[in-house]
């Protein structure tokens, strides 16, 4: 059994709150074109983008590396405007486990938060929290959230 750790950000947007709930489960394949600096490609395996069980490929760069994630949509709560993705292969889950991002909305009083939460167990005390890789999430939020209000 691996040490569990869980990772949260909440980031303000200025961008309406749906935008982020359309473009990150509706449309990640817009990602690539928004932020081609962190997103490479999304590709669909398996199902429809939306929808429970759909099967989605990620290539983007992080540290300096080409990195792949193929994930899983594991659960979808429209009404909170809330996505569960589950890696089941890829580089993170090559060295984590039990690997999971969760995606919400939270809008309070006149702010917007995007919200990311990453689950996942590491399998020693030698591997590092992935802390870098939630830098990385919430710079990317910010690279959505500036392609959109460019656009307005």
């Amino acid at each position: 059994m691996g040490l569990k750790s869980v990772l949260s950000a909440k980031i303000e947007v200025k961008a309406n709150k749906d935008v982020f709930h359309d473009v990150f489960i509706h449309k990640p394949h817009h990602v690539s074109t928004m932020c081609p600096m962190h997103i490479q490609d999304c590709e669909l395996l398996e199902g429809v983008f939306g929808t429970v069980g759909s099967k989605i490929s990620w290539t983007y760069k992080h540290e300096g590396k080409k990195m792949i994630s193929k994930q899983i949509i594991e659960a979808i709560d429209e009404e909170k405007q809330m996505t569960t993705f589950k890696e089941f292969e890829g580089d993170i889950v090559n060295k984590y486990e039990n690997f999971k991002a969760t995606f919400h909305i939270n809008a309070k009083d006149d702010t917007d938060l995007v919200c990311w939460t990453i689950e996942y167990e590491r399998p020693n005390d030698d591997l590092p929290e992935l802390i870098s890789l939630m830098e990385y999430i919430v710079s990317l939020v910010k690279a959505v959230d500036d392609h959109h209000v460019n656009m307005n």
